[in-house]
């Protein structure tokens, strides 16, 4: 049994919130890069490069490359050999965002009641998915999720005859719809099979997964991301919902067993900013 401080969590994820609020994951950076660089209308190959200026005096200036910094969602791989010492995971994780938004000057954007809409002042509580793993290490992803993007996603409970086209179509569907609200171009994540709220969460997984994964480790799922950013970039929404031919860059697919009556998809949109950081105790 190895024993990890609820102390060492909570300072973990301060700095994890400031760290992805910060800084860009390199493989998102170099896609916006080359999309930059292949963008053939001149006003959407501008706005890309003030997206990437924007990005890199965040870095430089040590600034939020967004004004809105999200909220706070922490996936928690807990090794089974793993004992918490010193108080409550939840509590340490809940206290680190209060700790890391407030030393951040980050932006507090959760409300405690979704209809009397009172500030919590500190961002929390936030978002925790935990799951159960071999070993002796806790793996945590902070990923700040902002609501331009947030609003723009969708589920859909497909009958089990759908077929991969009308999943694809779904998808790009959504992208449509969307438009310009999500702060295009877009990273998207979807999720596909298990049940109506596992196929959520599986598609919010799916935006903290490398730039170049394939999250179904099928043929099937590789083909069917290409097929989703080709047919969503043949939209002409473009960067910021100003036209061109960059409206995603990039989607990644989970998938899961599911019952034999259904087939659930669903769509977590992500912006430009699609930050994440995971870090392992």
């Amino acid at each position: 049994m190895r024993k990890i401080s609820a102390a060492a969590i909570r300072d973990a994820i301060a700095q994890m919130c400031v760290e992805a609020n910060k800084n860009l994951p390199s493989d998102l950076v170099g896609i916006l890069k080359n999309a930059h660089a292949e963008e053939p209308d001149a006003l959407a190959a501008g706005i890309l490069g003030d997206l990437l200026e924007n990005e890199k005096a965040a870095r430089e200036m040590d600034l939020p490359v967004c004004q809105d910094t999200g909220m706070a969602v922490v996936f928690a791989d807990i090794g089974r050999d793993v004992h918490i010492a010193g108080g409550a995971f939840e509590e340490a994780v809940n206290a680190g965002v209060a700790q890391g938004y407030a030393a951040g000057y980050l932006r507090c954007s959760v409300v405690s009641d979704p209809f009397e809409r009172v500030n919590t002042g500190d961002n929390t509580p936030a978002v925790i998915h935990v799951r159960i793993v071999e070993g002796d290490r806790l793996t945590l992803t902070v990923a700040p999720k902002g609501f331009g993007s947030e609003n723009m996603s969708a589920i859909k409970m497909f009958l089990p005859t759908a077929t991969k086209a009308e999943v694809v179509d779904f998808v790009v569907d959504t992208v449509r719809e969307a438009g310009g609200n999500p702060c295009p171009p877009c990273v998207l994540g979807v999720g596909i099979g298990g049940d109506f709220e596992s196929c959520a969460l599986m598609a919010k997984r799916a935006l903290c997964l490398p730039a170049d994964s394939c999250g179904g480790a099928e043929k099937r799922c590789r083909e069917m991301e290409k097929e989703i950013v080709d047919k969503a970039n043949r939209l002409g929404i473009g960067p910021q919902g100003f036209g061109g031919r960059t409206t995603v860059l990039y989607a990644n697919i989970l998938t899961a067993p599911t019952h034999i009556a259904g087939l659930p998809v669903a769509v977590n949109v992500g912006c430009h900013v699609n930050r994440h950081v995971t870090k392992t105790l």
